[in-house]
């Protein structure tokens, strides 16, 4: 393998200038909103901003109609605007660069000076203050909404007191014994931020990495306020993947229902009939797909009532809500809420769409929305350890089986997956097993793993291999039906396996706090999506490694996400004569998983179901 000469510097991102402002003295008896037309004016706005990627991958359609491979079609063919749109994406070739001038860019020499940036003029910096005490917070200016905004601009947000407590924030007791009983006994930052605002009935903004507790940021004041006036429905939370839905139910359950409350979870590929009666029974809060949601809706001539009482709108994963992607289902959905609700958008990733709707100037009678983001230079947090691979592409496999059997010494050793329970002794064996078994006994458990693909038939080819490697992995893709992919999560969560083979949609707010180590197998495409990938292991405090896998076409790749999250990636270094001696046994495996998922169709239905979208759409342009 040719050897690294020279690695060009990353640029970190700029240092902001803040500044403060003054208070309204009618603070908090407006009705507050972000107004629909302005957030559908912000995401076509971003679409045409500089630098933006403008050809949309193809997970990035929405809805059953339009064939998409990301979309799960498992209800029937002629149903419309599917379930919702999941963040896989196909792999980009061109993006690379030639493989012998790629090898030398890998090492580069860092030598990159930080500028600040002057604070903008426009009347439009000027919001409410909610504390007594005057503080900045930066945020990301806009430049494209395919990538997180590394340059930050001034709001007055309040620091947050490090000494704030749940009672301090309004909460009542039952709802803080709730938490105690989960193990939460004091609020993060973009809590004690966000929380106090969202009581008031502020409209909010909140930026926070990965693992911070965004969704307790907004979770929490939701619960308190139905407690104290209960009816349905309450409050509707839109998430972009299904997964994270169930995810957010769970956690709304776990608050909620000591208080009486009631949480349905609305996603595609679940029986709509059920949805429906469940919807039909007025939660109090309702956690859905855009895609869904809108599907049950449309579906009775009543919808507007359902939703007529609504006061809370939630955008989780704002920075991927707020695409075109979307924007048909929004649109729908937003006509269908009081146009006088409350609106809170979270994301880990700041986009041009949020800095859109943060920088604009209120309405007539209406305040600035509450805008919050954690400070910090770099996107990720500190006590995840990112490294490379700088690899050729064709033996990524034997590299791949090296790593997991021999985990980085930086994982926490807590992280690790428990060791095997030895077995009973058995009858004497011949020295030749006893070798074997010792070999066995002296490996190192593997580590609980997630490894990131781009395309769903990399994921289940990956998931395959590894068990003919007797490693034990469960696959997470679109291609899955829904009962299949919550149980790989399940059994993963449990340690029932240690690795979990996904694509993107298991990158958005998942939860699962013993991740010792991320993977990626492909190298993302977008600063925002290696944010979300790397985001699944080391949080809340816990440390974690994340390792991406570098080929000949991934240079450019990774000095751009390197200069916009502000971390350079270290390299790690494998023995390569120890890592190909298994060249032979892991082709054999990759092979036989290659003939495994030709013998199983995998792939057909969803084939087919493009191909019929296809061919609607043309008849349908031809009859218009």
């Amino acid at each position: 393998m040719a050897k690294k000469t020279s690695r060009q510097s990353a640029v970190k991102p700029s240092d902001a200038v803040t500044s403060g402002s003054t208070r309204d003295a009618d603070q908090g008896t407006k009705a507050l909103v972000l107004d629909q037309s302005e957030v559908l004016k912000a995401m076509m706005a971003a679409r045409k901003g500089k630098g933006r990627d403008t050809t949309p991958s193809e997970d990035e359609r929405s809805g059953e109609e339009t064939g998409s491979d990301e979309e799960d079609e498992e209800d029937d063919d002629d149903e419309k605007s599917g379930d919702e749109v999941e963040e896989e994406q196909e792999s980009d070739e061109s993006e690379g660069s030639s493989s012998s001038g790629q090898r030398r860019g890998v090492k580069r020499s860092r030598s990159a000076s930080v500028e600040s940036e002057s604070a903008p003029t426009s009347p439009a910096r000027q919001v409410s203050r909610v504390h007594e005490t005057t503080s900045r917070v930066k945020l990301a200016s806009t430049t494209t909404s395919a990538k997180p905004s590394t340059s930050k601009n001034p709001f007055d947000t309040p620091k947050a007191p490090s000494h704030t407590t749940f009672a301090s924030l309004g909460l009542s007791q039952p709802l803080i014994n709730a938490l105690g009983g989960i193990n939460i006994k004091k609020p993060t930052e973009i809590q004690s931020a966000c929380v106090g605002p969202i009581m008031e009935g502020r409209d909010c903004i909140g930026g926070a990495k990965t693992g911070s507790g965004k969704t307790m940021a907004f979770a929490l004041p939701i619960v308190e306020r139905i407690a104290r006036d209960p009816y349905g429905i309450w409050a509707v939370v839109l998430t972009p993947t299904r997964e994270l839905a169930y995810q957010l139910t769970e956690q709304f359950l776990v608050v909620g229902r000591p208080l009486g409350l009631t949480t349905v979870t609305i996603v595609g590929g679940m029986d709509m009939m059920t949805q429906a009666r469940e919807l039909e029974a007025r939660p109090h809060i309702v956690v859905a797909t855009p895609g869904r949601l809108c599907d049950l809706l449309r579906s009775d001539g009543m919808s507007g009532n359902k939703l007529g009482r609504v006061k809370v709108l939630v955008l989780d994963e704002a920075d991927r809500m707020l695409t075109q992607t979307f924007a048909p289902e929004l649109s729908y959905l937003f006509s269908q809420i009081p146009s006088n609700r409350q609106t809170c958008l979270f994301t880990a990733t700041v986009s041009d769409a949020i800095m859109e709707l943060a920088n604009k100037p209120p309405a007539p009678g209406k305040q600035k929305p509450f805008v919050y983001r954690v400070e910090s230079d770099t996107l990720t947090v500190a006590n995840l350890k990112q490294k490379y691979l700088f690899i050729p592409s064709q033996i990524r496999d034997p590299y791949l089986h090296y790593l997991l059997h021999h985990p980085s010494d930086d994982i926490d050793r807590a992280l690790r997956a428990a060791p095997k329970p030895k077995a009973p002794p058995q009858k004497k064996k011949g020295r030749r097993h006893q070798e074997e078994d010792e070999d066995e006994d002296d490996s190192p458990p593997i580590p609980s793993t997630i490894i990131f693909t781009q395309r769903c038939a990399t994921a289940h080819l990956l998931h395959l291999m590894l068990n003919n490697l007797d490693i034990p992995s469960v696959p997470l893709h679109s291609h899955l039906t829904q009962p299949q992919r919550l149980q790989s999560l399940a059994r993963f969560r449990a340690r029932e396996v240690p690795i979990l083979v996904t694509t993107d949609v298991g990158s958005r707010g998942l939860d699962i706090p013993e991740v010792a180590q991320v993977i990626n197998w492909d190298c993302p495409r977008r600063s925002d999506d290696y944010v979300h990938r790397v985001g699944r292991t080391a949080r809340a405090g816990r440390g974690g490694v994340a390792v991406t896998i570098v080929t000949e076409r991934d240079v450019e790749l990774v000095q751009r996400i390197e200069g916009e999250i502000g971390v350079k990636l270290t390299e790690l270094e494998l023995p390569e004569e120890e890592v190909l001696e298994q060249l032979n046994t892991v082709s054999l495996a990759r092979r036989m998983a290659t003939m495994e998922m030709h013998d199983s169709g995998f792939g057909e239905r969803q084939a087919t179901n493009k191909a019929k979208a296809i061919k609607r759409a043309k008849r349908d342009a031809a009859a218009a």
